[in-house]
């Protein structure tokens, strides 16, 4: 059945106008697409869509996005929950959560080469969008294979190109999330432990910055376009200042 995918996709790209998305693609996921034009979405930024509809959508790869989050989530939650028979939800979830955060997204994004064909503005996007743009376009590069091939292409991708990247072994002992870990800390030693959120505007974009109080004080903060990555890193550098890092 690939074998036939592949030959119809090589087939259709001989045709097309589109032949360097064509053979990009092919790079990246060993299969020439049979629908070219969902995976173009999928690779282009809300910074250099246009407007589609009357009601204001533009073709951006946002509702691609949704989409590929749907599936990846999917398929990583059945790996786990058949790679660890033993382990319970919360451990399941906690490892999940590590695979598709935003910063695993996007690292994975720029190993497998698609960062290099993804279109945005550079000079409308500021340094804290720039870090989840290629991560974002990999979930909608998800949803496009999805939409192409269905559901086991895309599980065929996503362990083949992008889970051969990560050692779940050794992911299972790398510490997330630290909000958690500072709160409990704080309960079992009689601290209060705040996050105050301040919500601003930069370059069409939201930054939220993020302060940790531990006893009414600010211990330190953090800017992020993800609220609760700046809640991560914000409380990261307090359990690293209190010592509780390991």
């Amino acid at each position: 059945m690939l074998g036939w995918r592949c030959f119809s996709g090589y087939f259709l790209s001989l045709f097309s106008s589109k032949k360097e998305y064509f053979k990009s693609i092919n790079g990246i996921t060993g299969f020439y697409p049979k629908t070219i034009a969902c995976y173009i979405q999928a690779l282009r930024h809300h910074s250099v869509s246009s407007t589609i509809h009357k009601n204001g959508s533009k073709d951006s790869n946002e509702r691609l996005e949704y989409l590929g989050d749907t599936v990846l989530n999917t398929i990583i939650a059945e790996l786990l929950f058949n790679k660890f028979p033993y382990k319970n939800e919360g451990f399941l979830t906690e490892m999940r959560s590590k695979i598709v955060s935003r910063e695993s997204l996007n690292d994975l994004a720029i190993k497998i080469g698609l960062s290099t064909i993804v279109q945005y503005d550079r000079r409308a996007i500021n340094v804290h969008s720039k870090n989840s743009i290629f991560g974002n376009a990999l979930e909608a590069f998800i949803g496009a294979i999805f939409l192409d091939g269905g559901f086991e292409l895309s599980k065929e991708f996503i362990h083949k190109k992008l889970l051969t990247h990560i050692d779940l072994d050794a992911l299972q002992h790398v510490e997330k999330n630290f909000k958690g870990r500072l709160i409990e800390w704080g309960q079992k030693n009689g601290h209060t432990i705040e996050f105050d959120t301040i919500e601003e505007m930069d370059k069409k974009q939201r930054i939220f910055e993020v302060y940790v109080k531990v006893d009414g004080v600010v211990n330190s903060n953090f800017k992020h376009i993800s609220k609760k990555k700046a809640e991560q890193l914000a409380a990261e550098k307090v359990c690293e200042s209190i010592g509780i890092l390991e």
